[in-house]
């Protein structure tokens, strides 16, 4: 099994795309073209990662992880927030990887725990021919998807796997029904579909929406994060039409970060 760092040292090379901040309500605000580039120094020792958005560049170099950060194996990563505190800006990163392309989408929350913004960052290796992914819609996921789960803690503890279901349909009303099995444990949930909107409506006290994004992306997020109250930030990636990856950040109802999850999963039949 690979290190932290060497599950870092996957993301080497130079990513080109862009950074898109959305709305929370889908509404795209501004699209910056972008170049990443992390190098290995030092016999890989230390990574120079060279930022530029536009006309701006920015530097960086480290040789740590900070405590906010895991990877997985393949180089899919998550940094943020490790603490939900009153009054504090709070978020996370959420970076997803396969083969030659990236998808990297940042949530983040104002002082007030409202849903304030995303950045969707679509990235492919100089070199390779830029990827073309579907695009999401409801009817690009219905279906029966089968998955395998990995979890990783911040407690450095062993690694979990274990199979997911999911299966999505549409009601008679038309609401969009999500049913998700995965280590003995079966959730069921419904969303009313608005455009590129769905709205999870269990708990009038943690509203919760699906926003469809550019590029098979999408965001899981809570309207609000607030103490004594769990919650997840996920992105998925419709990676090709019968092909999903899934990233889910926890945090528990004292608003620490407790774990991080990524399903990989193939749909094994439509509705």
């Amino acid at each position: 099994m690979k290190s932290q760092w060497e599950c870092l040292l996957q993301n080497l090379g130079e990513w080109q795309g862009s950074f898109t901040r959305v709305s929370p309500q889908g509404e795209i605000l501004e699209d910056t073209p972008s170049i990443v580039c992390l190098e290995g120094l030092n016999d890989n020792q230390t990574i120079r990662q060279t930022i530029r958005l536009g006309t701006d560049k920015k530097i960086l170099e480290y040789s740590s992880l900070g405590r906010g950060v895991l990877f997985f194996q393949n180089g899919a990563f998550s940094q943020g927030s490790i603490q939900l505190a009153p009054f504090s800006e709070f978020g996370a990163e959420l970076g997803l990887i396969d083969e030659n392309s990236r998808l990297r989408l940042v949530q983040l929350f104002d002082k007030n725990g409202q849903l304030n913004q995303f950045t969707l960052i679509r990235e492919y290796l100089a070199g390779s021919p830029k990827p073309e992914h579907p695009s999401v819609s409801v009817e690009a996921l219905l279906g029966e998807w089968h998955g395998e789960a990995v979890t990783i803690y911040p407690d450095w503890r062993s690694p979990d796997t274990y199979s997911t279901t999911l299966k999505l349909q549409l009601d008679d009303a038309g609401k969009l029904v999500q049913s998700l099995f995965f280590d003995s444990k079966t959730i069921t949930s419904s969303a009313v579909i608005e455009g590129s909107i769905l709205k999870f409506d269990q708990d009038p006290h943690k509203q919760v929406q699906v926003l469809l994004l550019p590029d098979g992306a999408s965001a899981t997020s809570p309207l609000k994060v607030q103490l004594r109250q769990a919650f997840v930030l996920e992105v998925g990636w419709l990676i090709k039409p019968n092909l999903r990856q899934r990233m889910v950040r926890s945090y528990n109802d004292k608003g620490e970060w407790v774990s991080l999850t990524l399903v990989t999963e193939r749909r094994v039949s439509s509705v």
